[in-house]
């Protein structure tokens, strides 16, 4: 039996739990000991246990079902979404949002509505302005690409977009300052081909192309990877 000696007790006992799913006595899905149980196991209290199974439902790892118990959700606490962000390269974020925003291209060609057909064009018509400097220039992609991600009236999508692609700005940045660019003596920051493969996602959401606007959407971010290399 595991005794849990210093305060805060509730803390304790949820880290306890927590090394006890990770080292793989409960699989996922599977139910734990009632609540008697684990006080014994722990040597604590009944609330004490409640109150530790709310921390780890809260980390994501376990749930309550009413009349059920309380199950495995996660083998681990999902990893701080901004400490991920802080570790990975610009090369993982990329093919992150070449999963995201593909899709996203699809199902905005099938789910787009008129007001956002004009908004995804008002944002396209910004990105092609001319842009006082590199950051401006990065807002205004942003911002086309999000019209695209809210189109696709998918919860989910969008608020994955939202999380890390904004804070990533600077290293977008960066990337484009170091990008080679066939435009680079421009004082706008636009390079044309590169908005061209822009109006021809637009066009093929407008036609409501699915198939196009997912490949193209595609292409486009695996040739920013490739220019990395």
């Amino acid at each position: 039996m595991v005794i849990v000696r210093r305060e805060p007790l509730a803390e304790q006992a949820a880290e306890l739990l927590l090394g006890r799913v990770r080292a793989g006595e409960w699989q996922l899905g599977e139910r734990l000991p009632g609540e008697t149980t684990l006080a014994v196991q722990l040597g604590v209290g009944r609330s004490t246990v409640r109150e530790a199974i709310r921390q780890l439902a809260g980390r994501g790892v376990l749930t309550s079902r009413q009349g059920a118990g309380v199950f495995v959700t996660a083998l681990d606490v999902p990893e701080d979404w901004d400490a991920v962000l802080r570790r990975v390269d610009i090369v993982s974020v990329i093919e992150a949002r070449v999963a995201i925003e593909s899709e996203a291209a699809a199902l905005a060609a099938r789910r787009r509505t008129p007001a956002e057909l004009r908004a995804i064009r008002r944002a396209l018509d910004t990105r092609g302005a001319p842009s006082p400097s590199l950051e401006h220039h990065v807002d205004s992609d942003t911002a086309f690409h999000r019209s695209i991600v809210s189109a696709a009236h998918n919860a989910i999508l969008i608020e994955l977009f939202d999380g890390f692609v904004p804070r990533l700005r600077q290293a977008m940045v960066e990337m484009l300052r170091l990008r080679p660019n066939p435009a680079r003596d421009r004082d706008d920051h636009l390079d044309p081909a590169d908005h061209t493969a822009h109006v021809l996602l637009f066009e093929a959401i407008a036609a409501r192309d699915a198939d196009a606007a997912a490949e193209l959407s595609r292409a486009h971010l695996l040739s920013m990877k490739e220019s990395l290399r």
